[in-house]
Parts: structure tokens; C-alpha cells; sequence
């Protein structure tokens, strides 16, 4: 299984805020947001957030450039070391990700980029190829 566990989500909140500085330094004309999801609500708050969303499994982080033939970039963070895939290439059976692979799917089929990014240094890396 692919596991969560309570830390798990403070990890990819770092990863998000680190990210996202990396973006501002890198690249400041980039127009970007994150997924509010892993901010912590009161019980009214997350109500209305969860009203004013789509669907469950919205990736982690917006980058709406176009590039590379895509109208734009959508990242699911993940904590380092996490198993996304089995050795197979098959996704773990887990639900969440399953959601998450599945917005996924639908982003790309309307022309987006999306993938998983397991740990800061692999967000960065995509980040950048995506916008260079």
C-alpha cells in the first residue's frame, strides 16, 4: 500500500511552500497557485472549500503557463520515497491515489501536463523542464 500517514501531509506542505519559492526565484513571471486541501479549516471553513471544488483529487500545484504544446501544469506532490507505482508500472492500490490518477487522466485529455512528483528535488526538476 501506498500509506499516509498524519506527517505525511505537513511533508508535502513543505514541499508545496519550497516549491513555490523556487518558482518566485526562478521564474517571477510565472502565474502559479497551490490546492488549498492540506490547510488546516475550521468545520465551516472546509465545508465551503470543499462546495466551491470540482471533484476530490485536485492536484497539489497550478502552473497556468502554457508550454511545451500544454495549456498548462498540474503537480500531485508527494512525500520523498513514497510509492506511486509498483515495479510493474501500475499504480498502488490505494483510493486516494487512485482519485488523484484519475483527475489526472481527465487534465490530460483537455490538454494539460500533470504528473506525480515524489520529493522536492523531483517537483523542481519537472518545474523546470516544464517552464524552460
Amino acid at each position: 500500500m501506498a500509506g499516509r500517514n498524519k506527517n505525511s501531509k505537513n511533508y508535502e506542505t513543505k514541499v508545496q511552500l519550497d516549491l513555490s519559492e523556487h518558482i518566485k526565484d526562478k521564474y517571477p513571471d510565472v502565474i502559479f497557485t497551490a490546492e488549498s486541501s492540506g490547510i488546516k479549516l475550521t468545520m465551516g471553513q472546509s465545508i465551503v472549500a470543499k462546495r466551491c471544488r470540482s471533484s476530490r483529487g485536485l492536484p497539489d500545484m497550478w502552473i497556468m503557463e502554457a508550454k511545451k504544446g500544454y495549456n498548462g501544469c498540474f503537480l500531485e506532490l508527494k512525500k520523498e520515497g513514497l510509492k506511486i507505482f509498483k515495479k510493474d508500472g501500475f499504480l498502488m492500490q490505494d483510493k486516494h491515489l487512485s482519485e488523484q490518477a484519475e483527475l489526472q487522466y481527465r487534465l490530460r485529455q483537455k490538454g494539460y501536463y500533470c504528473e506525480f512528483a515524489v520529493g522536492l528535488d523531483e517537483a523542481k526538476k519537472i518545474v523546470d523542464w516544464y517552464l524552460s
